[in-house]
């Protein structure tokens, strides 16, 4: 019983150290996952706020094209034709 004993405490061991690594990762993962959230958050809030990137004028025009289900590819077939 001695060798399975020892067997069993080597592949208990080895489990946890590998939990452990596997934990220790997930963790950072989340932590870059929410610098990156914070960091798009920041970058919406100036876009909207700031007016800088959106404008209000382009979105209601896609919200326009939306509207009518118009697609890109129906729009340029139709200034083509004519």
């Amino acid at each position: 019983m001695d060798g399975v004993q020892t067997l069993l405490a080597v592949v208990v061991v080895s489990l946890t150290a590998l939990l452990v690594i596997v934990g220790i990762q997930v963790l950072l993962i989340i932590v870059d996952l929410r610098k990156a959230i914070k960091r798009l958050n920041s970058i919406l809030e100036d876009a909207i706020l700031g007016g800088g990137l959106i404008r209000p004028e382009k979105l209601t025009g896609v919200i326009e094209i939306i509207k009518r289900n118009k697609r890109l590819e129906t729009l340029g077939a139709d200034s083509s034709e004519k």
